[in-house]
């Protein structure tokens, strides 16, 4: 007869406790009183916003963009960008006059070793140009989401076995196993 193997904690594991969760930061490993300090500093920035800003606030804001949307001076990281749409993995930074460029410089080269790509736009061209501004924007958003494709294609080439199905729809579509009911026809006799 063969003994059977089981399963059994340590008692020093018992003891230890769970890693802390991330906050806010999810993994960019900022500590929480920085953290805190950013989020306060960009709420000023909503409270406090230049003209510039406020104008390209606004287009966002009467925009229909579906589901990229900008989310004004947002923490990315250790960084507050302008305006930052998640989904494109793309951040807006409107560049003022008296900034501090080797700062900003900096930043964006962090962000974009972390994969998301930043824009520069001057805020004299937003108040003075808007719409020429908006095309170039628009123009962005399609290239960066040529390339979210072409990178979901690799990836799903490169992992023929990973499957993703997506969840199906809770409405009053039929369910699985079941049919969708038909509606009486009327046949004359």
């Amino acid at each position: 007869m063969t003994t059977r193997k089981t399963l059994a904690l340590k008692p020093e594991a018992a003891t230890t406790e769970a890693p802390a969760l991330k906050k806010k930061g999810r993994g960019w490993e900022i500590s929480d009183k920085r953290l805190d300090a950013l989020h306060e500093q960009a709420r000023e920035l909503r409270r406090h916003s230049t003209e510039a800003h406020k104008a390209l606030a606004a287009k966002f804001a009467a925009a229909d963009m579906g589901r990229y949307t900008f989310k004004r001076h947002a923490v990315v990281g250790s960084a507050i960008v302008d305006f930052n749409c998640h989904n494109l993995g793309l951040a807006l930074a409107i560049d003022e006059e008296g900034q501090n460029d080797t700062l900003a410089k900096r930043r964006d080269k962090s962000l974009e070793s972390v994969g998301i790509k930043v824009m520069r736009i001057a805020a004299k061209d937003i108040l003075t140009d808007i719409d020429a501004v908006l095309k170039q924007l628009t123009q962005m958003m399609r290239e960066r989401i040529e390339e979210r494709k072409a990178a979901a294609r690799a990836h799903k080439a490169a992992n023929p076995r990973q499957t993703y199905s997506r969840p199906k729809p809770r409405g009053d579509g039929p369910r699985d196993g079941e049919r969708k009911p038909r509606p009486p026809s009327s046949s004359r006799a």
